[in-house]
């Protein structure tokens, strides 16, 4: 890889990353900034000053997206964008997300310092609502620039107070315009921390993401007869839960035959919920994710044929509705093959792998070539106050960002 080491200014960072840390923070040392909340206008407006000092055009779009860019020789020529978000959980971490906005801008910093120019422009973006902790689905932002969710859609979706995205953009004053979505993009990458235990088990400073997993959210409704305890003998009961404990234990078993395929039930309502009554009504949710649809396809036809048999043993009525579907998304195998040499360049041992959660990247995915860099997370925690990656592979990846991102801001 023919490119000039440079090295990040490893204190300034992490300075940068402590200001972030001080808005929103919790009291076990987390982060608390919904988007577009008061502290989401906080740190924007912090992050906006950021920009202007570095000397970038600074705009925002009709869904709060934040962009600098910095000029390129051709400057009307296709943009490499780099970024993610700087929202948080309710009780989130201090680096999800916001690592790979402040090492994209710490990236710029020392292409200033060494006044070096780009053949191609290059954007920082902060996109807006990436968490979905306020507005949901998440990736409102990305989603919106890339076409996935209407403007209708996303101005629309409103919180838990009834306050709708568009009125909460207004309110804290950035409500941009339609002109300033990005456009023509040759190239993104985002850095995030991996939200997973593979790099720290295998001792890995950097994941190289080849693609993120496909994803599809079953809700299966079981219903039985609501009945008193007591009185019901056991021979005369259609007690909803008992099939709904098999159907769990079949789903298990289905994911031990699929190599690579994750399943959870995360979400589980009795109806009446009373310790005295037969539960009537049982509705449960599956989660199923494969790096590769056509397995988890098979598996969603083998779930909703076994279930069902289930039911129809125990005499119970099932309903079985997928309430979300995301396909899987392959990045560039040649944005890959720039981050494992950059990775070699400087010494730092990586690793392929899939997300398994989804990331802005998924959608910047279908208006140019992607790619993904993670970092370890110490004990595979994220989305918790407790989230953790250390300051030596914060500085490795920011290392390796500046090399990835000179490389592409220069390939014709």
């Amino acid at each position: 890889m023919e490119s000039t080491k440079l090295n990040i200014n490893k204190k300034r960072l992490l300075e940068t990353i402590n200001i972030s840390s001080s808005i929103g923070s919790t009291r076990n040392r987390g982060l608390n900034r919904l988007a577009l909340s008061e502290e989401d206008k906080i740190f924007r407006d912090q992050f906006c000053d950021w920009l202007i000092d570095e000397g970038l055009e600074v705009r925002v779009d009709d869904f709060g997206n934040i962009y600098g860019r910095r000029a390129g020789k051709n400057n009307s020529g296709p943009v490499i964008a780099v970024g993610s978000h700087l929202d948080t959980q309710p009780c989130g971490g201090r680096y999800d997300g916001v690592l790979g906005v402040l090492i994209a801008l710490e990236a710029i910093r020392v292409l200033n310092e060494q006044n070096i120019e780009t053949e191609n422009p290059i954007e920082i973006i902060n996109f807006t609502n990436e968490e979905g902790a306020r507005f949901s689905p998440p990736m409102l932002g990305s989603g919106g620039v890339a076409g996935v969710f209407t403007k209708e859609f996303i101005y629309n979706i409103k919180d838990v107070s009834g306050k709708t995205f568009e009125q909460a953009l207004q309110e804290i004053g950035y409500m941009g315009e339609e002109k300033n979505r990005i456009k023509s993009i040759k190239n993104f990458i985002e850095l995030h921390i991996e939200q997973g235990p593979i790099l720290e088990q295998k001792n890995k400073s950097i994941g190289i993401v080849e693609g993120i997993q496909g994803m599809s959210w079953l809700t299966v409704k079981v219903i039985g007869e609501t009945n008193h305890a007591g009185p019901t003998p056991m021979e005369n009961r259609k007690d909803a839960i008992v099939p709904v404990g098999k159907m769990i234990t079949k789903i298990n078993e289905l994911t031990q035959e699929i190599e690579g395929l994750k399943t959870t039930v995360g979400q589980l309502n009795v109806k009446p919920n009373v310790s005295n009554v037969i539960p009537g009504e049982v509705e449960f949710t599956i989660d199923i994710r494969h790096k590769d649809d056509d397995p988890r396809n098979h598996a969603i036809d083998r779930l909703k044929e076994q279930l069902s048999t289930i039911a129809l043993l125990h005499k119970v009525e099932i309903t079985i509705q997928t309430s979300w579907n995301s396909d899987s998304v392959f990045f560039s195998p040649f944005i890959a093959n720039i981050i494992s040499e950059a990775a070699e360049q400087w010494k730092y041992s990586s690793l392929r792998l899939f997300s398994g959660p989804g990331h802005d990247a998924k959608y910047m995915s279908f208006l140019g070539d992607t790619g993904m860099i993670f970092l370890p997370s110490i004990n595979g925690i994220s989305h918790n106050e407790s989230e953790l990656t250390l300051d030596d592979d914060i500085e490795k990846g920011a290392n390796i960002l500046v090399s990835v991102l000179l490389k592409l801001a220069n390939t014709k």
